[in-house]
């Protein structure tokens, strides 16, 4: 597949509307892909459709187009609140790319109207746009869409509102069927009518048949759309038109390599996906002091608010870096994307095809680079074999820059520099250890000194990972890190008043602790343990007589005392200890009696 046919939109075996094929030319669409020419016919027939194609293919047309089509044939028109049509989507950026091709398309029917419903945003908005402006086209993200089928008591009843639904779209629907979105999509599928149009897209989906029957398909036509050169016996998943690379290097050289590399390619537009959150938010402020006269954007899925403005700043820039995590991984159409550099491998190896899919779209050119460590590469013949995707190997990058010493100095200058870096540290640690292909990527295999020396780290975290063993292969900063400040005045200050309320609240610091105090700790158990047994016998309407109550009151206010320092712990123990026994009590002196209650607590 070329991405580009030589069927025109004027070929397809049903005629478009004509407004449809105007917006078609204004958007210089001349040629069709293959997934479009397979799906557009079916879909407008009332078929079924299950499509897979590589991401960058068009698929977006492939559905955008049928749902006008289908709604303008509708034999009864669509009131102001009724959904004609639903496309869910599994990130926020993604659902507002498919927005504005429907927007775009939508406009020469000034019938329809549609309604973006995603995260980021407050619910309540979403609620008062539909009640006052209606949708007949809802794009939406599980999370949001199954929201706001239970805002009935906010004066939107959307289940009504779906009943008039005719189609159906699943967008990347591999991972909307994942286990993360199964609940919700289970949900929304409950308020849907069963008689509708429903279509699966995707660049790796109908591996998983059984879910393509719970998503309510019936009679599905599969669509598999493949690589034009591709023998029928292969499944290529990444576009033809990509370069997809690899390099090995030691994980200490590993962020020096991808410096120099984005300073070689600064006139470019190039995408750097990270495993974790943390890792953007250190690495990406670290790119943006090390490489110079270039915009650097990072985005990550704990954004909130911020997403939609960086993901639209950066789709305008001729050349610039994003760093970012999986969720820019899917469907994201950006324009002129250059590079692809995977830093850290994704933690599924269909994510890896979806990553290298955000170039190369639409028969344009373009690269894609992993950053492997000399013991995952095996990893490159795995995603050969497993996911249809060869790659070639790249000479280290030339002419390495070392730029940790900068990156350990802006840690000294600022601790927040210094947090993301710890945070970053073990995020990264965590996420290797529960990577799919385990067999490659084994935490045991990991050289920590030289991870630690990666991320410039001033001193080794304290983590279940790295307890109990020593690196003398990393050297720790000669500086207290505790005395690092923040640049930020008031998060310094902030951090000043914590640790004075910290400090008073430990009358007793640890350096001072005697040995015997754990004991005068157990005891203050035991008195609290009587008191507790006391008042429950009291509760109960027990007999509980004056001479035992006499001693637990007594044994409480020693307590009272040894805390405010009126009596000394040695006090403290001969008092507690020399009493006379209870009439009532039996077995051994209190003394010994209490030394085994407090061991057995202990066990």
């Amino acid at each position: 597949m070329d991405n580009s046919t030589d069927g025109t939109w004027l070929s397809l075996p049903v005629r478009l509307n004509e407004k449809i094929l105007q917006t078609i030319d204004e958007l210089q669409f001349t040629h069709m892909t293959p997934v479009q020419s397979a799906c557009i016919p079916l879909f407008m027939r009332n078929k079924d459709v299950a499509a897979e194609a590589v991401t960058g293919s068009g698929k977006t047309l492939a559905f955008v187009i049928p749902i006008i089509e289908l709604l303008l044939k509708r034999e009864e028109k669509l009131k102001k609140m009724q959904v004609g049509a639903l496309v869910v989507t599994p990130t926020r950026e993604l659902a507002l790319q498919i927005s504005e091709v429907m927007e775009k398309f939508i406009q020469k029917f000034p019938q329809f109207t549609q309604i973006l419903l995603i995260g980021g945003t407050n619910p309540i908005d979403d609620v008062e746009k539909f009640k006052d402006q209606g949708a007949n086209i809802v794009i939406a993200t599980p999370g949001r869409l199954e929201d706001m089928f239970r805002r009935k008591s906010d004066g939107l009843d959307l289940a009504s509102s779906v009943k008039s639904l005719d189609v159906l779209v699943l967008d990347e629907a591999d991972r909307l069927l994942d286990m993360g979105f199964e609940a919700s999509l289970n949900t929304i599928l409950g308020y849907l009518p069963k008689q509708r149009r429903t279509g699966l897209f995707s660049a790796t989906q109908t591996q998983e048949l059984e879910k393509l029957v719970r998503a309510g398909l019936r009679n599905p036509v599969r669509i598999t759309v493949k690589e034009k050169g591709v023998a029928a016996t292969s499944s290529q998943k990444t576009p033809a038109r990509l370069s997809n690379y690899y390099t090995i290097c030691r994980s200490e050289n590993k962020f020096n390599s991808l410096v120099t590399f984005l300073r070689q390619h600064k006139h470019e537009k190039n995408l750097v996906f990270f495993s974790t959150c943390a890792c953007v938010e250190f690495y990406g402020r670290a790119l943006e002091t090390l490489v110079k006269k270039v915009t650097v954007h990072c985005i990550h899925g704990k954004m909130k608010n911020k997403r939609n403005k960086i993901f639209a700043d950066f789709r305008a820039l001729k050349s610039g870096i994003l760093v970012c995590t999986d969720v820019m991984a899917r469907g994201i159409d950006i324009p002129d994307v250059n590079w692809v550099l995977q830093y850290d491998p994704p933690s599924s190896a269909s994510a890896f095809v979806h990553r290298c899919g955000r170039t190369a779209r639409i028969g344009n050119q373009g690269s894609a680079l992993v950053f492997l460590l000399p013991m995952e590469e095996s990893y490159v013949n795995f995603l050969a074999i497993n996911q249809k995707c060869p790659l070639q190997q790249m000479p280290p990058v030339s002419d390495v820059v070392d730029v940790l010493p900068k990156v350990k100095a802006m840690c000294l200058a600022d601790r927040a520099m210094f947090d993301r870096s710890m945070r970053a540290f073990v995020s990264f640690v965590q996420a290797y250890a529960k990577h799919e292909c385990s067999l490659i990527f084994r935490i045991k295999d990991l050289d920590f000194a030289c991870l630690a020396r990666g991320f410039a780290l001033l001193r080794l975290p304290k983590m279940p990972e790295l307890r109990g063993k020593t690196f003398p292969d990393f050297i720790e900063t000669t500086v207290d890190t505790e005395t690092i400040r923040y640049k930020d005045k008031s998060r310094q200050k902030q951090r000043k008043k914590m640790l004075a309320e910290l400090k008073d609240k430990i009358p007793f610091p640890k350096k001072h602790f005697v040995k015997n105090e754990a004991w005068s700790k157990q005891k203050t158990k035991k008195v609290r343990r009587k008191k507790m047994s006391a008042k429950r016998k009291h509760d109960e309407g027990s007999d509980v007589e004056d001479e035992d109550m006499n001693e637990l009151l007594n044994d409480t206010r020693l307590l009272k005392k040894l805390k405010k320092g009126q009596i000394s712990e040695e006090d403290f123990e001969q008092r507690i200890t020399s009493k006379p026994k209870s009439k009532h009590k039996t077995g051994g002196p209190s003394h010994d009696s209490s030394v085994g209650e407090d061991v057995e607590s202990n066990m």
